[in-house]
């Protein structure tokens, strides 16, 4: 479901981002405009990131294979680091370097032909807004569902290729008003200065934006572990279960968004145990007639102890991912 909810973000962003880069662009060839310019290269590097993301999701949802028996999951965020590190450089870098250039040699601004970036600039905002309103609705509901605060979701749990929608369209909501007031007052005060420092802005606000989501893929590409509050959860299943004395060791590792690597070494209570074997014991006891019978009743005794195990382990597999569905990837192991 994160899967599917993440694509159709990710594709009605692109969608929207074609049309409005068509827009940016040619009203800039028409008005020379620095912020119209800055504004292009914010929506051409938005389109190629989500791109970039709508690759990643689709060779993440290959199946696990010899290769990698875990899946390709992490797809998602290497591809998702690639267009963070693209939006840094394209979107702020050259969109920072065009304006400081336009404060030293101020362009020609054709002011006639300003109702043009103004129109495209209208036209930009209700199609990021449009984008941005159904990403955010999408992980609201999914905060809700999972009773977390949503900054928090957004922080820790959210699908990154959504978070990047977010984040990407609600820049371009606040990238287009700042190109807007730079213009604005480019034509009232008849001085260009004003659009070279609206350029510089939107350059430093997707910097801002590609420096956080950098950082959040690192994090997902090195590995972090499971939510605190889930690995407290496994340890409530664990110690509630009578047979287990004490969780000795738990690792645990975010695979993707919705598939969690969990490692638990276990010590199981000998009293507990032998109390559920007694009844079997107790029954074969009198037939130990011999020593090869004593033989035969411990390779059966033993037989049972594993069985036992096995199959309680197995119990406790099954209410783990009961209670916490992303627990694909379970290995309890008996110590």
């Amino acid at each position: 479901m994160a899967q599917s909810n993440s694509r159709f973000a990710v594709i009605a962003a692109l969608t929207g981002n074609a049309l409005i880069t068509i827009a940016k662009g040619t009203t800039f060839l028409i008005t020379g405009s620095g912020a119209m310019l800055s504004e292009t290269i914010h929506s051409v590097a938005d389109f190629l990131n989500q791109l970039l993301l709508l690759i990643g999701l689709v060779r993440a949802d290959r199946m696990p294979d010899r290769r990698y028996e875990y899946g390709y999951a992490g797809e998602r965020y290497v591809w998702a680091l690639i267009s963070a590190v693209g939006i840094f450089f394209l979107g702020c870098g050259v969109t920072v370097y065009h304006g400081v250039q336009s404060l030293f040699h101020p362009p020609e601004l054709d002011f006639g032909e300003m109702k043009w970036a103004i129109a495209a600039l209208l036209f930009a905002l209700v199609i990021d807004g449009v984008v941005f309103f159904l990403a955010l609705k999408t992980e609201w509901k999914n905060a809700q569902k999972e009773k977390k605060a949503f900054h928090q979701y957004l922080r820790k749990e959210a699908d990154p290729a959504s978070v990047a929608v977010i984040l990407e369209d609600g820049a371009a909501c606040l990238g287009v008003m700042i190109a807007l007031i730079s213009i604005l007052l480019a034509k009232m005060t008849g001085s260009p200065y004003w659009d070279a420092i609206g350029s510089i802005g939107i350059g430093v606000l997707l910097g801002g934006i590609a420096v956080w989501l950098i950082i959040r893929n690192q994090e997902l590409l090195v590995g972090p572990s499971i939510p605190p509050e889930t690995r407290e959860q496994v340890q409530r299943i664990l110690k509630n279960n009578p047979l287990i004395d004490d969780v000795l060791d738990l690792r645990s590792r975010i695979l993707s968004i919705d598939n969690y690597r969990i490692k638990v070494d276990l010590s199981f209570d000998p009293e507990e145990l032998s109390k559920r074997l007694k009844k079997k014991a107790l029954a074969a006891y009198p037939q130990i007639q011999s020593e090869q019978d004593f033989e035969e009743f411990c390779q059966k005794y033993t037989r049972d102890i594993l069985d036992t195990l096995a199959e309680e382990i197995d119990k406790i597999e099954a209410e783990i991912q009961r209670q916490v569905p992303e627990a694909k990837h379970l290995d309890l192991e008996a110590n």
